[in-house]
């Protein structure tokens, strides 16, 4: 896995992953992907994002993830 665009700078955003040399954080693009689902819309607000950028912030939250099942406790209504 290549990602180009994500650094980590312990000098730059308290040492988050961070997208190039935008102040925009891994976590703040994924934020920012559940508030504007429609991505003309994100592009609008947001024009320093480029595509490859949600691709590689996408990728990397998703290579953080463990495989690790967790349980959750639900009841099943009556």
């Amino acid at each position: 896995m290549k990602l180009e665009r994500i650094s980590v700078n312990p000098a730059r955003m308290n040492g988050q992953p961070s997208i190039r040399d935008l102040r925009l954080t891994v976590r703040r693009v994924l934020e920012i992907l559940a508030l504007y689902p429609d991505r003309d819309e994100l592009y609008r607000e947001y024009p320093e994002l480029e595509s490859e950028d949600i691709r590689q912030a996408l990728e990397f939250a998703a290579a953080s993830m463990s495989d690790q099942i967790v349980e959750f406790s639900y009841e099943i209504a009556a």
